[in-house]
């Protein structure tokens, strides 16, 4: 009787989940049923409470389910580390100024990861003054002000990534980073699994993707 009673309370849930279709491509499409991911998790956070009420938060369904159970493997993975996702897109895609992509539900970009001079890992912040942090700028040694990029976090996370992509039967298209600072992904543990499993873009895009690093992600679309 009592599981008769559960199964009832969770129907609603599994009745009335949305489930996105997306068309076209990440630089010419739309999105049907968007959903909006998470303010924030045990170990992660978005990047800005006005974004989310501007309705920027919004991404396909099944990238979703990804991003959240790979936040979750972190948990366990990587127990001291924190992670802040930033842009995805509007509830029924389209353009999304100022990016050249982002239209279709499969576009996310994710706050670089960051250590303090102590080792600590923290947020880059992110607010109306520094473009909600689009507006730092790390130098070639992966510093800024008293930050330093942590790599060791930002590999886990894209293998993290690509491991609940594959599980629900789907990929990583391609992963944005400043080129100049990808080297330092291939020399942590995960380097190997980068190699063989990410395509990285190896061309400096219109911005550097230095602050940020942006993930398309291969599902099908109408």
């Amino acid at each position: 009787m009592k599981l008769l009673i559960l199964l009832i309370a969770l129907l609603p849930s599994f009745t009335f989940a949305k489930v996105s279709t997306c068309y076209g491509t990440t630089s010419s499409g739309r999105l049907e049923n968007g959903v909006r991911l998470p303010a924030a998790g045990k170990n992660y956070t978005g990047y800005s409470s006005v974004a989310r009420l501007a309705g920027r938060t919004y991404v396909h369904s099944s990238v979703k389910e990804i991003i959240v159970q790979a936040y979750k493997t972190l948990e366990t993975e990587q127990p001291k580390k924190v992670f802040k996702y930033a842009e995805t897109g509007f509830e029924n895609g389209g353009k999304f100024k100022p990016h050249k992509t982002h239209r279709n539900g499969l576009s996310v970009d994710f706050m670089t990861p960051v250590t303090t001079s102590q080792g600590k890992s923290v947020h880059l912040s992110t607010h109306p003054l520094n473009k909600f942090g689009y507006n730092i700028e790390f130098d070639e040694a992966g510093k800024y002000d008293d930050l330093t990029i942590d790599y060791i976090a930002l590999a886990a996370h894209i293998v993290s990534l690509h491991k609940a992509a594959k599980a629900q039967g789907h990929d990583l298209w391609r992963v944005i980073f400043d080129p100049k600072l990808q080297p330092h992904l291939f020399t942590t543990k995960y380097g190997n699994y980068l190699k063989e499993n990410i395509q990285f873009s190896k061309r400096r895009s219109w911005v550097r993707h230095d602050e940020h690093y942006h993930v398309d992600f291969a599902i099908p679309c109408e």
